[in-house]
């Protein structure tokens, strides 16, 4: 699904700079690339970021998975081969938001390491993985939407953590341990990664 099919394109240079705009919003772009099991806090916690960084003048945007999957990404189901497909075209669509100097922040379950690992190398410098931390117990007790639930009972094949396998990240950039500690304390951690490692400087 990922071969060119397109024939006699040629890639155009753009008359501004990514660094440009990097310095026009005051900050370098990323991608924070929030992974975990469903319920795990990656959309809600991906979400506040976005919040307290927009109140601090960063120019953001949330790629949120169920959103995609009713747009961009509506003719993919949860096969592991459309899987990947989902990821890839969120990874090229987060790539156009970094070097549009924003800070994208994706909430996916993004299950398999392969297809994590090839949106990295096409970031490089730009890919801050966020591994949410939730144990299976913890999620299945949250399960915001009753899908473990339809999962356990086989009404959801495919069902990543159930039915399908979550890979988990083995060196993240950043571990948020969502069992325990607050939603404002997981999105203080990301800020503070941010400041540290000078995202917020050009």
């Amino acid at each position: 699904m990922t071969e060119q099919k397109a024939t006699n394109v040629t890639w155009h240079a753009h008359a501004v700079s990514k660094n440009d705009r990097c310095k026009l919003n005051g900050h370098k772009g990323a991608v924070l690339w929030f992974t975990g099991l469903s319920a795990c806090g990656k959309s809600t916690i991906a979400n506040a970021v976005d919040h307290k960084l927009h109140k601090l003048g960063k120019h953001t945007f949330v790629l949120d998975g169920d959103n995609i999957r009713m747009g961009l990404n509506k003719n993919l189901g949860f096969s592991a081969e459309d899987r990947s497909e989902n990821i890839r075209r969120i990874g090229e669509v987060a790539k156009l938001f970094a070097s549009a100097g924003t800070i994208a922040l994706t909430a996916f379950i993004s299950p398999y390491r392969a297809d994590r690992d090839k949106v990295r190398e096409i970031l490089p410098g730009e890919f801050i993985e966020v591994f949410v931390d939730a144990s299976l117990d913890t999620c299945e007790k949250r399960d915001p939407k009753g899908l473990y639930k339809k999962a356990r009972a086989g009404e959801i094949k495919n069902f990543t953590g159930i039915s399908d396998p979550y890979e988990a990240p083995e060196k993240p950039e950043l571990v948020l341990d969502s069992n325990t500690k607050s939603i404002e304390e997981l999105a203080d951690e990301v800020i503070a990664y941010l400041e540290k490692n000078h995202f917020f400087a050009v």
